[in-house]
């Protein structure tokens, strides 16, 4: 019997089940014996100096085991460990980096002063009550216009300026010199943070000189190699346990303070220690993201063709550079000329510290923003010339014969780059088909009822899979196979998408498949989740290590039946050749180790669309109809892609409309609840639709595959803000700046002035 081919189907998802049953295992779930609980004192004050801290009260307290300071951790230690960054290692960042516990200054509110660890949380709580902490209250720098010559976070630096750097190709000046025409507009994306359903969280236990951590994730192995120095232990004596997680978004899984605190608090109380984060904790400690502005100039000739383009990204960092905060703003810049055929940018990048809560990736890092930009001015320089703004893209898109098109070095800490396979003609074209742009068009601006409809397509072109990523195939005891998957899971589906590579290789049954994941005790190295590259480079690496299990196979039977390799079938977990047969279930314990590894990233491209009415009495937007489309290369699993685009898209009109996250100006958060900081719900975007295509392969890695975890996610912002901007031009209303709350669409449609009449 041939087993059914898999990749390509919409296979449910392996591990829905145990959720829908309650049977997942959240970090909150494990128990360990004789497990104590820790909370994390944080500071109040947004820029100090730490005077003392007077710890004897907290520490007499009945059930209270330590609590720990940056005093005790260098008495330990005999300094303070700094992390250090992961992605965008840029030398001049090194002076702003974040150590793992404040020991002379407070630098934003919410940075880790103490631990407390106790019998109980609540125990733990009131402790951290009685800690006294005396802080020099210091200037606040709330936003980089404060940052620019104020207060210094960090004083030997002499500058709250992290870094500037220009990133160029072609020549942008003769571009701008033969132009006929020119436009520079200022946009602004504001600041806001990942919400996964889970908070972060970890359970550290010694046992002898070994340190087991459980609920680590995104990057295991790198988070190990980082404590491992820093606790004085080599990477062997750590095991980082994958647990199940509540989703990641890229707020989850970097290295930050607490992954040093717990495990250095267990080995301090020499028993097994559990911190949960709050979601307060979380609101104010977890990453932030977003927060960059940019000036943003085009070059044109009258007909609309674009000749060059220039930039300038400034990016709010928050207080510390942290691990992967540096892809934010050099994305931002990277992506500024889209999917259009701009042979000369020029880009300047200025990087700023502030005392608020550092900034890291959250999903579309810099893609979401640079869309924004370049598209709004898109929409303003299509009316000045009086272009069709659809037709004025078209013009401008790179053909596919263009292809590969030579995007040259706007990352300074990344290789020159090339846009690699595509079409992106044909799915801008198809977004225009489906939210019907030649027959609604005629709406554009138009008053109906009381609201104003405006109809906007933007094209998008994002990176993702390059690296390196490893897999082991093992054959179980019953005739299964155990895959063994370097790339973590967070809740994307790879339990089944990997499942679904493994089984067609192996040409066994979806069932006959396991997927464990993400843990450092499965493979002697691995590196995890990030940037859309699971499948792109971990699924080729488990396609690798399923093909060297079925060689080993095969030298296995050969020695057995007497036949060479070519005559060895292997399908339905039987081997056969000559009339002679095994199961695979005797061949238990071979097993074999695959890995791929790319410098090339590939880019996934596609195009959103939407119609809105808005209603200028209360700044409500109501979506009439949304479509993101997208080329993914080759779908492994229709139905999981389908729903990643879809909650991209939940995600990135919360990102719009709703999710901000807002300072005064001492820098304190000023919204750090759900109550206050708003999601989207299920309920609040109904009329949305997302197109999977399947155009052009990768040509980056054999399963042919591109990122499409973001997709849905670039270019929201885009669309929504040209959208927008198109229903109320008769109010004379530009929009540059996010979110598009109801209060800043009301304030922008009440003070449009005398247009408005």
């Amino acid at each position: 019997m041939t087993v059914a081919t898999l990749i390509g189907q919409p296979v449910h998802r392996a591990e829905d089940l145990r959720f829908l049953k309650g049977a997942g295992a959240f970090v909150d779930d494990l128990q360990r014996e004789g497990m104590l609980h820790a909370v994390v004192l944080r500071s109040s004050v947004a820029h100090g100096r730490i005077r003392s801290i007077g710890a004897t009260a907290a520490r007499a307290m009945p059930g209270v085991h330590a609590v720990i300071t940056a005093q005790d951790v260098g008495q330990d230690l005999g300094n303070v460990p700094i992390i250090p960054l992961r992605l965008a290692n840029l030398p001049e960042f090194k002076d702003y980096l974040q150590p793992v516990i404040a020991s002379d200054k407070v630098r934003y509110v919410g940075e880790p002063i103490a631990v407390v660890v106790a019998e109980t949380r609540a125990i733990a709580e009131d402790a951290l009550e009685a800690v006294d902490i005396d802080i020099e209250a210091l200037p606040p720098l709330p936003d980089r216009q404060a940052a620019d010559g104020g207060a210094l976070l960090f004083e030997h630096t002499k500058s709250n300026r992290a870094v500037r750097y220009n990133a160029a190709f072609g020549d942008a000046d003769a571009a701008f010199a033969r132009a006929e025409y020119t436009r520079k507009e200022r946009f602004r994306c504001h600041r806001l943070t990942g919400l996964p359903l889970e908070t972060r969280g970890q359970i550290a236990e010694w046992n002898g000189g070994r340190l087991t951590v459980f609920g680590a994730t995104k990057v295991l192995f790198f988070n190990r190699r980082i404590l491992a120095p820093m606790l004085g232990v080599t990477e062997a004596d750590i095991d980082m346990i994958e647990v199940d997680v509540g989703g990641g978004f890229g707020v989850k899984g970097e290295f930050y303070p607490e992954d040093f605190l717990i495990p250095f608090a267990a080995r301090k109380a020499g028993r097994p220690v559990k911190w949960i984060e709050d979601r307060r904790e979380h609101l104010i400690a977890t990453n932030h993201s977003r927060e960059v502005d940019c000036e943003i100039e085009i070059a044109c000739s009258r007909d609309g063709t674009i000749l060059g383009m220039r930039g300038h990204v400034t990016s709010d960092m928050g207080a510390y550079i942290r691990t992967n905060g540096g892809v934010v703003p050099a994305k931002a810049a990277q992506f500024l000329p889209g999917p259009y055929r701009i042979r000369d940018i020029a880009v300047t990048v200025d990087v700023f510290v502030t005392s608020k809560t550092p900034v890291g990736t959250l999903r579309a890092p810099g893609r979401f923003e640079a869309n924004f930009f370049r598209e709004r001015l898109l929409d303003i320089v299509a009316k000045d010339l009086g272009l069709d703004p659809m037709q004025f893209r078209l013009k401008n898109l790179i053909a596919e014969d263009e292809l590969p098109f030579h995007t040259g070095k706007l990352v300074p800490y990344e290789p020159e780059t090339d846009f690699d396979t595509g079409d992106y003609h044909t799915t801008f074209t198809r977004a225009l088909t489906e939210i019907g742009w030649a027959e609604k068009k005629s709406l554009q601006g138009r008053l109906v009822d009381g609201r104003y409809h405006g109809i906007a397509a933007t094209p998008f072109v994002e990176s993702g899979g390059s690296g390196k990523e490893n897999a082991r195939a093992e054959i179980e005891n019953d005739g299964s196979v155990t895959v063994y998957a370097g790339s973590s899971v967070l809740g994307q589906g790879l339990e089944t998408t990997l499942a679904q590579v493994a089984a067609d290789t192996l040409k066994l049954p979806f069932d006959k498949v396991r997927i464990l994941h993400g843990s450092t005790t499965y493979l002697k190295e691995g590196f995890g989740t990030f940037a859309s590259r699971s499948m792109v480079v971990g699924g080729s690496a488990v396609l690798d290590g399923c093909n060297n299990l079925l060689a080993a196979v095969r030298d296995a039977a050969r020695e057995r039946f007497g036949l060479p390799n070519e005559e060895i079938a292997i399908e339905n977990g039987v081997v056969s050749a000559g009339g002679k047969r095994a199961t695979l279930s005797e061949f238990a314990g071979l097993s074999a180790e695959g890995s791929f590894s790319t410098t090339t990233r590939t880019y996934s491209y596609g195009a959103h669309a939407c119609h809105v009415a808005v209603d200028p009495r209360t700044g409500h937007v109501e979506i009439l109809d949304y479509v993101a489309i997208e080329d993914v290369g080759v779908a492994i699993n229709p139905h999981i892609v389908h729903g990643q685009a879809i909650g991209a898209l939940v995600q990135g009109l919360g990102g719009v409309f709703l999710d901000e996250v807002r300072y005064d100006a001492d820098a304190q958060m000023l919204n750090a609840s759900l109550a206050d900081y708003l999601v989207p719900l299920a309920t609040d975007y109904s009329n949305i639709r997302a197109i999977t295509m399947e155009l052009r392969r990768s040509k980056t890695n054999p399963l042919g595959a591109k990122g499409a975890g973001e997709g849905g996610m670039v270019a929201v912002a885009a669309t929504m803000a040209n959208a927008v901007a198109a229903a109320l031009a008769p109010l004379s209303v530009e929009v540059r700046e996010l979110p598009l709350s109801p209060s800043r669409v009301w304030a922008l449609a009440q003070g449009a002035g005398p247009a408005r009449a």
